[in-house]
């Protein structure tokens, strides 16, 4: 693994946990069976990020007993229409790194903004992370996000 500068990066231990299975369309109650990452994806493609390589849903790693507030992500994108059921809404995306098994994967920490999604709770204590897709990665896996201390800031 190629080491990552101390003083650009932050590493935080994290739990993956379950999400509520909306961004990925796997909830059975979900009203959008695509999954929202699918939907929003061309927007933010459209806009210059690479979704090539991103799996359609979000993997849910707690940094509990911390908590995260965004600072200055490098990507955000204001008044997204993504769906006609909602109003449009606000995302930043942070890129990051993702390391498990030793083994790093480029990501971004996904942010919808708590301010532009009414009636949704927004837990500070939960990055939602966009990444390819690793296989065998089980709820409870320990591993280890790199966080751009530039672009959000972790209180333990």
């Amino acid at each position: 693994m190629k080491r990552l500068n101390k003083d650009v990066f932050l590493k935080i231990p994290g739990v993956l946990v379950k999400g509520h299975g909306v961004a990925s369309g796997r909830a059975i109650d979900s009203p959008f069976p695509a999954g929202t990452i699918e939907m929003q994806a061309p927007f933010f493609t459209s806009m210059g990020i690479n979704f090539e390589h991103i799996f359609y849903g979000t993997l849910n790693v707690s940094i509990a007993p911390c908590s995260f507030t965004i600072k200055k992500p490098e990507y955000t994108f204001k008044d997204i229409k993504w769906s006609a059921k909602h109003a449009a809404e606000t995302f930043s995306l942070s890129p990051c790194v993702l390391i498990v098994n030793d083994k790093s994967y480029p990501c971004f920490v996904y942010y919808p903004h708590p301010e532009t999604k009414i009636g949704h709770f927004k837990d500070n204590t939960v990055l939602e992370i966009l990444s390819e897709f690793i296989p065998n990665l089980p709820y409870d896996s320990k591993l280890t996000l790199c966080l751009r201390k530039d672009e959000i800031s972790v209180k333990k």
